[in-house]
C-alpha cells in the first residue's frame, strides 16, 4: 500500500484556516494602507543630468562656428564617462551643445565634468570671444506644460491687462509654481531730452532724473488723533498721467517740457 505524501505547511494552513484568513486580511489591509499613504504626484520631478553649453561669437558664420568652437568643445566632452548622447547646433554667431548623461550618473559630478571639459577646450577657442562658454543645467520641471496665446481686436495695453489677470488666476492654483508672460510689451514712459536745449539753459540729465524721482512720490505724513481715533496721514504725489511730467520745474522758469519730449510708449 502506497503511503500518501503530504506537505506539512499546507496541512498546517488547512488545519488552521481561521488563522490564515485573519493573516490574509491583515496583509491586505496593510497593503491598502501603504498604497494610500504613499506620496503620489501627477507630474513627478524627473532628475537626470542634462546640460547645454552655449558660446556666442558675433560675426561668425555657422560653418566657422562649427570649426572654431563646436568641434573643440565636443572633442573634450566625448572624453567624459557616462555620457549617453551629445548633440550640437551651430548657427550664425552661436554654438549650442546639448549633453545627455546616463540616468545613473551623479548630477553634481556630471556638472563638474562638463565644466572641466569646457575649461580644457578654452585654450583652443578664439581668443576674442565676448564671454566664456556658458554651461547650463536643463531642468525638466522648469519646462512649461501649457501655452496660452491671447489675441484679439484690442489695444496692446488691454491685451496686457487681460494677460496679467490670467497670470494671477493661474498662479493662484496650488499645482502651479509660476506662470510667465512672454511677448507682451511693457509700458514705459520715455523722456527724450534735447541735449542742445539742455546746454542752452544749463540743465543736466541728473537734474531731470532727480526732479522726476522727487516729484513722483507718496510720502507718509505721520498720524493724527481725531474723534478718539488715531488716523494715518499721507501725501499722495504720484503722477496720474504722463503729461504731468512736462510741468515739473527744473530751475527758475525752466520746465521739463522746455527741454524734453515725453511719450507714453513701451520698452524695446
Amino acid at each position: 500500500m502506497k503511503k500518501e505524501k503530504s506537505f506539512k505547511l499546507t496541512n498546517l494552513a488547512v488545519d488552521n484556516k481561521i488563522t490564515i484568513y485573519i493573516v490574509i486580511i491583515i496583509i491586505v489591509f496593510m497593503g491598502i494602507n501603504a498604497y494610500l499613504s504613499s506620496p503620489k504626484e501627477m507630474f513627478p520631478e524627473i532628475t537626470f543630468p542634462y546640460f547645454s553649453v552655449t558660446t556666442v561669437y558675433p560675426g561668425t558664420s555657422p560653418s566657422d562656428m562649427e570649426n572654431l568652437v563646436t568641434r573643440h568643445i565636443e572633442t573634450e566632452l566625448k572624453n567624459i564617462d557616462e555620457i549617453k548622447n551629445v548633440n550640437s547646433k551651430s548657427i550664425q554667431d552661436v554654438s549650442m551643445i546639448f549633453i545627455e548623461f546616463e540616468t545613473y550618473a551623479n548630477d553634481q559630478e556630471a556638472n563638474q565634468d562638463v565644466k572641466d571639459a569646457v575649461d580644457k577646450a578654452k585654450s583652443k577657442l578664439p581668443s576674442n570671444l565676448l564671454d566664456d562658454p556658458e554651461v547650463t543645467r536643463l531642468e525638466l520641471s522648469e519646462q512649461p506644460i501649457l501655452f496660452i496665446n491671447l489675441s484679439g481686436d484690442l489695444s496692446i495695453p488691454m491685451l496686457k491687462q487681460y494677460a496679467d489677470d490670467l497670470q494671477d488666476e493661474i498662479e493662484g492654483l496650488t499645482e502651479i509654481s509660476r506662470g510667465d508672460i512672454v511677448g507682451a510689451l511693457t509700458r514705459e514712459i520715455q523722456i527724450n531730452a534735447d541735449l542742445y536745449k539742455m546746454q542752452a539753459v544749463g540743465v543736466s540729465f541728473d537734474q531731470i532724473a532727480g526732479a522726476v524721482a522727487n516729484e513722483n512720490l507718496t510720502i507718509s505724513g505721520g498720524t493724527i488723533n481725531m474723534d478718539n481715533m488715531e488716523r494715518t496721514l499721507r501725501i499722495v504725489g504720484e503722477f496720474d498721467n504722463y503729461e504731468q511730467i512736462g510741468n515739473i520745474l527744473l530751475k527758475d522758469g525752466v520746465y521739463i517740457k522746455d527741454v524734453a519730449d515725453y511719450i507714453d510708449g513701451y520698452e524695446d
